[in-house]
């Protein structure tokens, strides 16, 4: 089901046949029928949402508000109402902050997230904090890239306003039991936004069963187009919540001295929004409802299981990221090669992996590194392509140790 033969689904593949493509946690490629749906909607769709009454644009907007309803299904929410169209996990996570979380922080209250945390998910937080005068802290982390849950009871507080929490880490492929960190938050009545950026694709999500209080996830990361995103609220919480931009198609009613907003979600899609890539991401839940998320799971488990022990068979490697709960994010160090040098090299070879601090600079900071290479695994990546980077990895080594 996954591996060569999916990947025969993937233009891009066919456009460079050679082409090793291990970059995943960075954005996945787009199946065929995603490109297609994406391009006969400009061909004999397009028209704009919620303001025609003509058919084009009467069955644009239907098409637009069924992609809502198939988001919702997919991850398990209980009414479309609750889905909100961002242009992806960073606004979505911005939006919570500014329209959530700042009217409700007040001087010496703490918002709490963990030390593997994406810049989206920190710099928000971080802002907010500053100008309310309240505290960001931060859970740390077990030698293997787990999270101390220990400490993350702890630091759970009356004075606690938010959690806001990764799924899945970008940089050690860490899985975070958040079932269990919103069960405990809850306990407290204190709300929790799960970024679910790297989870959404090869996971089963379903936001009821775990309480999320909110969830965000992005369309090029499920095999859907950039620029497009999903913020999940409860219904409860999305009706408190203002609107951070302002615009067309998200008022009741205007006139020169007021403004009344429309209910959510459409109070917080201002403006003409991202219709094609709302398209294009309904078509991506079209070909991942196709695919059975737990046998996704299992395999990107097996393939990340075989990808850590040929690495870590490579004399001079190191894996960044050792949890047992871990996904098929692979990021490690070779000697003293610098992972920008490892990265160019094994490009050559037409092997795509990231080199840095992938958005992560206060983690890296805490393990003491300037940056790591790092393999990211999804459902056409085969055994022969980890086989071709540990190939590429020792010719690496062979060039630059003497």
């Amino acid at each position: 089901m996954f591996g060569t033969k999916i990947k025969a689904q993937f233009p891009i593949f066919q456009a460079h046949p050679n082409l090793v493509y291990l970059d995943n946690a960075a954005t996945t490629q787009k199946p065929k029928m995603v490109i297609d749906g994406i391009t006969n909607f400009y061909q004999k769709e397009n028209a704009n949402i919620h303001r025609g009454i003509y058919d084009l644009a009467a069955q644009t907007s239907a098409k637009y508000e069924k992609v809502r309803t198939k988001v919702a299904d997919f991850i398990g929410a209980t009414s479309p109402k609750s889905i909100v169209y961002t242009s992806g996990t960073t606004a979505s996570i911005n939006l919570v902050a500014t329209s959530f979380l700042s009217p409700r922080l007040v001087a010496g209250d703490e918002v709490l997230i963990s030390m593997m945390e994406h810049h989206a998910n920190l710099i928000p937080w971080q802002m907010i904090c500053k100008a309310k005068g309240a505290s960001l802290r931060v859970i740390p982390i077990n030698a293997d890239g787990s999270l101390d849950m220990n400490a993350y009871k702890q630091a759970l507080s009356p004075k606690t306003k938010m959690v806001a929490i990764t799924h899945i880490s970008n940089a050690l492929g860490t899985i975070n039991p958040v079932a269990k960190m919103i069960a405990l938050a809850h306990q407290k009545d204190i709300p929790v936004l799960v970024d679910g950026a790297q989870s959404t694709a090869h996971y089963p999500i379903d936001v009821n069963a775990l309480d999320a209080d909110f969830f965000t996830f992005s369309g090029h990361k499920v095999f859907g187009p950039t620029g497009i995103g999903i913020l999940y609220g409860k219904q409860a919480l999305l009706e408190t919540m203002s609107p951070s931009q302002y615009g067309g198609d998200m008022i009741r009613s205007v006139s020169f001295e007021e403004t009344s907003f429309a209910p959510s979600p459409q109070r917080f899609e201002a403006g003409t929004t991202n219709i094609a890539g709302v398209i294009g991401l309904g078509y991506a839940i079209d070909f991942l409802n196709q695919l059975d998320k737990k046998a996704i799971g299992v395999y990107l488990k097996s393939l990340g299981k075989y990808a850590q022990e040929q690495l870590s068979a490579i004399d001079g490697l190191t894996i960044i990221g050792t949890a047992s709960e871990k996904t098929g994010i692979i990021s490690f160090t070779l000697q003293d090669i610098h992972p920008h040098d490892i990265a160019s090299f094994v490009g050559a070879n037409n092997i795509a992996i990231r080199a840095g601090h992938h958005c992560t600079q206060p983690l890296m900071k805490h393990l003491k590194l300037p940056a790591t290479s790092r393999a990211s695994l999804s459902i056409y990546n085969t055994q022969e392509d980890i086989d071709l980077l540990v190939a590429a990895i020792k010719e690496t080594v062979d060039f630059f140790v003497i």
